[in-house]
């Protein structure tokens, strides 16, 4: 069966964004290039579908085979990042799921709003025929959510402080053990660490 993985970027204080949705504040440590390369290219070998369609159009192969994920699910808050700004498909070589209530549909036909039961549409995609895994790409009350059904994480640990703003996980008291899987620690003071559910 594949896995649900929460990829994901978060600040030494347990932030995924500020408190109005910004993450430019991740940017910092990835100015200087030198120091960032290795930790850009190691990205790109393990993780080359987590870069937005416009994004790797623009700056490297866009038909870069998916290695890990091939469906990718989000709340409305991660998914009008890119909406918004009238990007209806930001991941548009992934499968896309948007959790909300609210928004209603999308033309994108790689994209599909969904306004109820966040458990049993992961459960779904978890028993499909696929050797590729699930991305929870965010946001924190939608991982609180799913708290239950991640199996793993692979948490983006920029060396900033937030002081404020959306958690990793928010929701109720759930606790739920992991094991280090892998970690790397780049120059840029950024460190990828993969865990596990126990």
């Amino acid at each position: 069966m594949r896995e649900l993985v929460y990829y994901a970027a978060v600040s030494l204080d347990g932030r995924i964004a500020g408190p109005a949705g910004e993450f430019d504040f991740f940017f910092a440590p990835l100015a200087d290039e030198e120091r960032s390369a290795a930790y850009n290219a190691w990205v790109d070998a393990h993780y080359p579908e987590v870069t937005p369609t416009a994004v790797r159009e623009a700056s490297g192969p866009a038909d870069a085979p998916n290695l890990r994920f091939d469906t990718v699910v989000m709340g409305l808050g991660t998914y009008r990042a890119a909406y918004d700004h009238g990007i209806e498909s930001p991941y548009a070589h992934l499968r896309q799921y948007v959790l909300s209530t609210t928004l209603g549909p999308v033309s994108a036909p790689e994209v599909t709003v969904v306004d109820r039961d966040p458990v049993g549409l992961v459960r779904a995609l978890k028993e499909e025929d696929s050797d590729l895994d699930i991305w929870l790409c965010g946001g924190g009350k939608l991982a609180g959510v799913l708290l239950a059904e991640i199996d793993r994480l692979v948490l983006k640990s920029y060396p900033v402080l937030a002081g404020a703003g959306v958690p990793l996980v928010e929701g109720g008291f759930d606790p739920g053990l992991f094991t280090v899987v892998d970690r790397q620690v780049f120059d840029n003071g950024v460190t990828v660490t993969e865990y596990a559910r126990a």
